[in-house]
């Protein structure tokens, strides 16, 4: 530690110099600009609405920017001057000096253009008799632009007058006015214009009037009638085309399903397939003609919209069948008439790909490995957009470090999943027509896993059900069919007998399995709208097993029902996942989430199956423990611990995490994690392990620690290290350790201090 934190300090003390001496290489004249400052009515005693923010936003949109700074220090400017002038074109100091920012120069500010882009947004917000005058400021060599704003009053609106009904055109606009953006006493703001454009010609688009433009409306605005008023009318403009003020009606639609641009003259020649309104050139048959009923909403003779447009679009991009997609309208006899040809140009994906991964994992639980996956897709496999994905992997995992050094793990695992583009429903054929795909997705899996000659355990798993898209931010998954059978192989009676006697705990992992039952997951998610301030998640969840099969299953002589003389598992498990993103600045999130879960198991079992219970500690979830081993309750496991495992029927989990951008793609994170898991009946083996509401507080592990992430949009590696502030399996009165924390302990740090490395961000 000491090697490394010498030159971090050496390499710290030159950017601060460098800082400090930013004015030194500066020619004679020359100064070095440091930014601009705003003064809103200096000679006025009144104030304006919002002052520190219209002052804030009038000082961004001056220009240039000064140099770039951290806590006052241009460090980017340290760099450029820290490396001097190159007397080569290439080596260290010519890189250096790239990575560096040269000096931001008095000269480079233009006054009158800043003055005049202020004052037009002073205007635009309503200050409609605003002027902006600037000044510099220079002083050892250090300069800075002051500029002086007289606001005057701003404007509010006093009157909104539409264009007289004269017209089916002008009739639309009318019939739409209650919604308008423009609302008298609301101050002037041109935005508000602009988007009040927009939506009347959203309304034009929906009825018709393909070709209009919101550049054919112009708002105009009377400021003379007094008492800071305006009186806006809105009026189509003298000079729109004819083209843009009648509305259109489709004629043909032709559909292309199969094309090139190689082919583009050979498909034009075919006689098409006519299937119900559309006109299909294919002469290879590619789709079957009923897939475009789900794909295209327009149909002939009706008026063009907006709304079958869009929704056309998406779904033959979301279909995941075409590699391109472009709808072309075009005039019938150029604009003569009011008819549009539509025109739909599809190419499709390939039939067959092969796709491979190579995966390195590092576990929180010691265990590092790697996984090798092929997967070939099929698309469009019974001519309706279909796709199936076949994959098998295969990896291992070994133990680094340890009661038990070097275990390894063996698995291999084969996965097939099939999906339509539609609803598949007995005796019902239901009819969606949002702008997304519903999907009918039946899948088979197989995994092997082979724990060091220990014992080899066979999963398979088979789920058939539908996922849906409500809307841009809902989502559903329903599988009504869920079967899961796990059967475990040993070496030997011996081997079994002592697994289980060493760690009783392992009989409930172990034991053959049958788990039939449904699940159903919802979805809420705005993070797509990256504008908001506050951005939410929301995951909830609810799976059964073993409810309707156990009314017709047999009871064996212990009294548990059985299939195939396996016994049937029985429970309901619910689950809730809620995140909430607060964007403090442009470079500071604070990140939350709750994340809940209860499972009733009854029946045949006494808590839920191994497969199905809740964990806590890990890369994603309390990060000072390590993978599985916190809890249940009170319980810890032993250090000496064959496997550490530990699951439970109740979950609950607390994260909080600040994220901040360090510099270029380097962020920064400091978090706290709280939770546990408990069972819902206590374990004997386990003291400590049942959950009970009134000791759920004093029963948490709290973690905290700090975290660097590079994030390059497209994907996020992410180092944390953490340690534990509350241990749970402590003494009450002991389980706050604050006083325990020794950064320069090495025995402390061997035991309290967990790396995680991941891939994307825990939450």
């Amino acid at each position: 530690m000491r090697k490394l934190t010498r030159p971090l300090l050496f390499l710290l003390a030159c950017l601060v110099y460098a800082g400090c001496s930013s004015t030194k290489s500066l020619k004679p004249g020359q100064a070095l600009y440091t930014g601009a400052e705003v003064k809103i009515n200096p000679d006025s005693a009144g104030k304006i609405e919002d002052e520190k923010q219209v002052k804030a936003d009038l000082e961004s949109k001056t220009r240039p920017r000064p140099n770039k700074s951290i806590l006052g220090i241009k460090y980017k400017l340290g760099i450029y001057n820290l490396a001097g002038e190159p007397k080569k074109p290439k080596g260290f100091k010519n890189w250096l000096r790239k990575q560096g920012e040269p000096p931001v120069l008095l000269s480079e500010v233009k006054l009158k253009y800043n003055n005049d882009v202020l004052t037009s947004y002073l205007i635009s917000e309503g200050y409609l008799q605003a002027s902006v005058t600037g000044d510099t400021v220079v002083k050892d060599k250090k300069a800075k632009a002051i500029y002086t704003a007289v606001t005057g009053n701003r404007y509010k609106i006093n009157k909104v007058n539409f264009p007289p009904d004269s017209g089916v055109l002008t009739r639309i606009i009318n019939q739409n006015k209650e919604k308008t953006l423009l609302k008298v006493g609301d101050y002037y703001d041109l935005d508000v214009y602009k988007n009040e454009r927009i939506r009347i010609d959203n309304d034009l688009k929906e009825n018709g009037y393909f070709y209009f433009s919101p550049d054919y409306l112009i708002m105009q605005v009377d400021s003379t009638i007094g008492k800071n008023l305006v009186n806006v009318t809105v009026k189509v403009k003298d000079i729109a085309p004819d083209a843009g003020v009648k509305p259109y009606t489709i004629k043909n639609i032709n559909i292309y399903p199969n094309y090139t641009l190689r082919r583009d003259s050979a498909l034009r020649k075919l006689q098409p397939l006519q299937y119900h309104d559309f006109n299909i050139y294919d002469d290879r048959n590619t789709f079957k003609p009923r897939l475009f009923d789900r794909l295209v909403f327009f149909q002939k003779g009706e008026l063009y919209n907006r709304r079958d447009h869009n929704q056309s679009l998406n779904r033959m991009v979301n279909i995941n069948a075409f590699q391109d997609v472009r709808a072309e309208f075009l005039p019938v006899d150029s604009f003569k008439n009011n008819q549009l040809d539509l025109n739909i140009y599809l190419t499709p994906l390939k039939k067959n790909s092969l796709t491979f991964s190579v995966t390195g994992t590092s576990k929180s639980n010691n265990f590092v490995g790697s996984e090798v996956k092929v997967t070939q897709t099929t698309r469009n496999l019974f001519r309706g957009a279909e796709q199936l994905d076949v994959s098998v992997s295969g990896g291992f995992e070994t133990q680094t470090r340890g009661t038990s050094l070097g275990r390894n793990s063996l698995s291999l695992t084969a996965e097939g999943k099939l999906t339509f583009p539609r609803f598949i429903v007995p005796f019902y054929k239901p009819n969606s027509t949002t702008a997304f795909i519903p999907k009918t997705i039946a899948s088979l899996s197989y995994q092997m896993l082979n724990r060091g000659g220990e014992y080899t355990l066979n999963a398979f798993k088979g789920e058939f059900g539908y996922n849906f898209k409500e809307n841009l931010y809902k989502e559903h998954n329903f599988n009504p069919i869920s079967l899961s059978y796990i059967s475990t192989r040993f070496p030997s009676d011996t081997t079994r007998t002592r697994l289980f006697t060493e760690n009783p705990l392992l009989r409930a992992t172990l034991e053959n399995q049958f788990i039939i039952g449904s699940n159903y997951n919802f979805t809420y998610t705005n993070q797509m709208e990256t504008n908001r301030r506050n951005n939410t998640y929301f995951f909830g969840g609810i799976e059964t097993g073993g409810n309707v099969w156990g009314l017709f299953t047999p009871t064996n002589n212990l009294g548990q029902k059985t299939l195939f003389n396996t016994p049937l598992t029985q429970f309901v498990r619910l689950e809730a996942d809620l995140r909430d993103y607060y964007k403090v600045n442009r470079n500071v999130t604070w990140a939350n989430r709750l994340n809940i879960g209860y499972g009733y198991a009854y029946g045949n079992s006494t808590s839920l199956p191994f497969v199905r219970q809740f964990f806590a500690g890990g890369s994603n979830d309390i990060r000072a423990f390590p993978a599985r081993t916190l809890g249940p309750g009170t319980y810890k496991v032993p250090d000496n611990a064959l496997f550490a495992d530990q699951g439970g029927d109740v979950k609950l989990m607390l994260n909080s995490e600040l994220r901040f951008k360090l510099v270029s793609v380097l962020y920064g994170a400091l978090f706290v994690d709280a939770g546990n898991v408990w069972l819902r009946k206590e374990d004997p083996l386990r003291p400590g392990s049942e959950f009970k509401l009134k000791n759920t507080l004093n029963e948490l592990a709290v973690g905290t620690g700090a975290g660097l992430r590079v994030d390059a949009t497209i994907f996020v590696v992410r180092l944390d290290v953490a340690f534990p502030i509350r241990k749970p399996y402590l003494p009450e009165g002991q389980r706050w350790v604050f006083d325990d924390i020794s950064f320069g302990n090495k025995d402390w740090r061997r035991q309290n201090l967990i790396f995680n490395i991941g891939i994307g961000y825990p939450f």
